[in-house]
């Protein structure tokens, strides 16, 4: 499928990889397009020798897919990004990830890396309030404030049927004591919608379709910085968090190119452009985005991984009876 030609060695913080002239990798990822065709620029300005070709859509969309074509025999991915840990998960419980044991990951917390070194985190996002400031005048602080009826009748949400964000918020809030699914009932009960993914949910809000979005915050604070009517709130009780982790899978017949893809992206390049895209980076020593909280400061609300995966079919069609798939 590939052609190689000239051999060339690549070497990306401290480790050497054989990577092919001409080689090419396909990346399957979440991540919105305009910010992967600055994170491919940015990566073949250090690595010309490797192209790069993107299926980009939903983590959910991303995963069927690459179901798809695991049936049919073979896919032609050979690296993925995608939003949550419990889709990664599934992947690498389907002896579907290719251990990169020596991968970069000095410094970085062992919380954002899978102990087998199947898959690596590569920046931090959490889930919030965005609001449209012309429409709302006093600010919510609490994810109980979207339960006002005005708040919930001119609510939009991310769906965990397209999302993979959404997949992590929903698991973990309704594994959370005090709101669980009927916090989601009476969302729904008072007239709360869902979108597809977070895009849909920043645009609704922007453009004042809506007043209120459950989001994830980088898209809410790069509208903001933009000029758009909006702002986001981290609420009190806490934030969901995802760390849009990335993988070289098994079948991948460029493994060296695919392994230098994802050592860039755990690269002190790559976490400043994660930061300048809005992002909480994952290596220390990276300043975060300008305007944004301390990540010590936000209160992470605490999630079981291994029973989120064991719930997430039964998560997608609960959320789906009460907001439309």
């Amino acid at each position: 499928m590939f052609i190689r030609t000239l051999l060339t060695t690549t070497i990306l913080a401290g480790l050497a990889f054989t990577a092919q002239a001409e080689d090419t990798i396909t990346v399957y990822t979440s991540q919105p397009q305009d910010q992967m065709t600055q994170v491919i620029e940015a990566f073949n300005a250090d690595h010309p020798e490797i192209k790069v070709e993107l299926f980009r859509s939903g983590t959910t969309e991303v995963m069927a897919k690459l179901q798809a074509e695991y049936a049919a025999g073979n896919s032609p991915a050979d690296v993925v990004l995608i939003a949550d840990t419990v889709a990664m998960t599934q992947l690498k419980n389907d002896d579907r990830l290719l251990a990169f044991t020596d991968a970069p990951v000095e410094g970085i917390d062992p919380a954002f890396i899978d102990a087998d070194k199947t898959f690596f985190g590569t920046k931090v996002i959490t889930t919030g309030i965005v609001y449209n400031t012309d429409l709302v005048k006093t600010a919510p602080t609490s994810w109980n404030d979207l339960l006002e009826a005005d708040a919930a009748k001119s609510l939009i949400m991310p769906s965990p049927l397209y999302s993979g964000a959404a997949v992590i918020h929903v698991g973990t809030m309704t594994q959370q004591p005090e709101f669980g699914w009927a916090y989601y009932e009476k969302l729904a009960e008072a007239g709360a919608v869902a979108g597809q993914g977070n895009g849909t949910v920043i645009e609704a809000v922007a453009r004042g379709e809506k007043a209120y979005g459950i989001i994830i915050e980088y898209m809410a604070l790069n509208a903001k910085k933009k000029g758009s009517p909006v702002d986001f709130v981290f609420p009190a009780e806490g934030v969901s968090s995802i760390t849009q982790p990335i993988a070289v899978l098994k079948g991948s017949d460029a493994v060296d190119a695919a392994k230098t893809f994802v050592s860039w992206q755990l690269s002190k390049t790559a976490q400043e452009q994660a930061t300048a895209q809005g992002y909480f980076p994952i290596l220390p020593g990276v300043t975060q985005p300008e305007g944004y909280p301390a990540l010590t400061t936000l209160k992470i609300l605490p999630a079981d991984s291994d029973a989120m995966l064991k719930a997430d079919t039964e998560n997608k069609e609960k959320f789906a009876e009460l907001f439309g798939g």
